[in-house]
């Protein structure tokens, strides 16, 4: 059933200056800025802004819906890492379980220590990887791209990411590549939410599309969010695009990314191999404001909740996340998101206590507890820096300033 729309003023907004959020949006699509977005603003349990701006595809001129598909690569990680606080609260695994319990080849992992004319110099582990650690991307683990040290190297001429093997493949290649250091002892964005899928293939018995359909999707309402695309809704994925320097834009290829339009797939990346629509998303969003359930369905606790997404890092711990992450000693990494912490240092509105992520293709999402509200921008605008984010950092303040209550 979708969400319906309720005046701003029931949730406590003003009309008119939420209205700013529509000019502001199409002034990003009037000037070439992005294609087209999809933004949702809900506050109370209410739904008070959605609305579709531009094109979902340029060439055929076809216009963004508010059910288009988008690929939210990154924003995978907070939906997985929900379902691992499911079997943390049914016991089945502890958040400080070493990970080789449930996936033995992890027991023999080995960690970075120094480069040598012969190659790497690696150690045994002075701690085990555990599930605290894939959770807040501390296990070393990295990703098989995106990074010039020897191990970045190892990773990628081992194509840990590629498409054509199961979890259950590759855990033994992740496994048998060095860390990039000791669990706990750094911050690298990696696999680690990969490494967690499999963990719940293997405690439940099920291929994590199913766990996750089954556990999560299914209960919320969340019908268009999976790993693929029926070929009936194929019509509604928007492109997703790079920005041309000289302006305009450039199909990415090839155009699934991770997904599949056509048929199922064999790697299932929790990490990054989602596709959603805002409202899905938003279904997901006001569950976890709701202390976790939403239309009758609970899926959660709320203290698991609270766990999830309050900051897991001392503040020793936080200079371990590059400043081109967004953290600037204001946030702290919780389970799957990252945590305000402090809003002067973070230099921006949000309450303390905001938990937030984004997507490679600039989607981005925020929940604010303290104000009972969050907000959703979709694009699919992949390319380098901050830029792309400006559209979303525009939402986020025009959600704040319209405030009233």
């Amino acid at each position: 059933m979708p969400l319906e729309l309720s005046a701003p003023e029931s949730a406590g907004f003003s009309s008119a200056r939420l209205a700013r959020i529509n000019g502001a949006m199409q002034a990003f699509v009037d000037s070439g800025a992005v294609a087209g977005a999809v933004t949702l603003v809900g506050r109370h349990g209410k739904v008070v802004h959605h609305a579709a701006f531009g094109l979902a595809d340029v060439d055929s001129k076809r216009p963004m819906r508010l059910d288009s598909i988008f690929r939210i690569y990154s924003m995978s990680k907070p939906l997985v890492a929900a379902a691992v606080m499911m079997v943390v609260e049914e016991g089945t695994v502890r958040i400080d379980d070493p990970v080789a319990r449930f996936i033995p080849e992890f027991a023999h992992a080995r960690a970075f220590v120094r480069e040598t004319p012969d190659g790497i110099e690696t150690a045994p582990l002075e701690r085990p990887i555990t599930v605290r650690h894939l959770l807040m991307h501390t296990s070393g683990i990295p990703y098989p791209f995106g990074g010039d040290s020897a191990v970045g190297r190892m990773h990628a001429a081992a194509d840990t990411m590629r498409l054509d093997e199961t979890l259950a493949e590759k855990m033994p290649r992740i496994a048998a590549l060095p860390l990039m250091h000791q669990p706990g002892a750094g911050w690298t964005y990696g696999m680690s939410i990969d490494v967690l899928g499999r963990l719940l293939e293997v405690i439940s018995g099920r291929t994590l599309d199913v766990f996750l359909r089954e556990r999560l999707f299914g209960p919320l309402g969340m019908r268009d969010t999976g790993f693929r695309v029926p070929e009936r809704d194929a019509g509604r994925l928007a492109t997703q695009y790079w920005a041309k320097p000289e302006g305009g834009f450039a199909r990415v290829a090839p155009p699934e990314g991770f997904i599949d339009v056509d048929g199922p797939r064999r790697f299932l990346m929790g990490g990054g191999g989602l596709v959603a629509t805002a409202e899905d998303y938003a279904r997901f969003c006001q569950m976890m404001l709701n202390g976790g359930s939403l239309g009758g369905e609970r899926v959660l606790g709320r203290k698991a909740i609270e766990t999830m997404t309050a900051s897991q890092m001392t503040r020793e711990q936080i200079p371990f996340v590059p400043p081109t992450w967004g953290f600037r000693g204001g946030y702290g990494m919780a389970f799957g998101v990252r945590t305000v912490v402090d809003a002067t240092q973070a230099g921006c509105m949000e309450s303390v206590g905001t938990w937030t992520w984004q997507g490679a293709a600039a989607t981005d999402f925020w929940v604010d507890p303290r104000e009972d509200l969050y907000g959703i921008s979709m694009i699919q605008l992949m390319g380098e820096g901050a830029e792309r984010y400006r559209l979303a950092e525009s939402l986020r303040v025009l959600t704040y300033q319209a405030l009233v209550d």
